[in-house]
């Protein structure tokens, strides 16, 4: 067996051990921005798979092939898991879609939304409805203290 031979068949190899993308086990809740965030992602995966069909052969490299394939699996089970919840009106206590400011011990004032797993984007402040922040805020209302990593902060806002 010549070496070349081998090297391919180590890299087809390689594309068929991609592991797929963790699904969480939590309830797939979402807002109507998630599930408009989710159906794009599958469009996007559904273009790489076509596309990655159509420039495969046997001779390429089957990595592209392989990720669309983990892409298109994980985006297709998000979307069929998907639960819009739809805003609701503000009655005063923290909910999903809703945001949420905490003033902490040491003055400092941050503010969240929370959100579907998908769309949690901490750094742009938006976090997931299963964190640790969301789960210590949701139903409280301003002026309840909560406890967030370990400190005591008050809710000075709901919206």
């Amino acid at each position: 067996m010549s070496v070349a031979f081998t090297r391919e068949e180590d890299l087809e190899a390689t594309a068929a051990d991609l592991a797929d993308r963790p699904i969480s086990p939590h309830p797939n809740l979402v807002t109507p921005e998630g599930l408009a965030a989710i159906e794009a992602e599958l469009a996007s995966a559904r273009t790489a798979y076509k596309a990655a069909q159509v420039q495969g052969s046997i001779e390429s490299d089957r990595t592209a092939m392989a990720r669309a394939t983990r892409d298109l699996r994980y985006w297709s089970a998000r979307r069929a898991s998907a639960q819009l919840i739809a805003p609701t009106e503000d009655d005063g206590a923290v909910r999903f879609g809703g945001s949420v400011s905490i003033e902490r011990e040491d003055g400092r004032a941050q503010t969240w939304r929370i959100v579907g797993e998908d769309e949690a984007d901490p750094a742009a402040g938006s976090v997931s409805h299963v964190s640790p922040l969301a789960r210590a805020v949701m139903g409280k209302r301003v002026g309840d203290e909560v406890t967030v990593a370990g400190q005591s902060a008050e809710i000075v806002a709901v919206g």
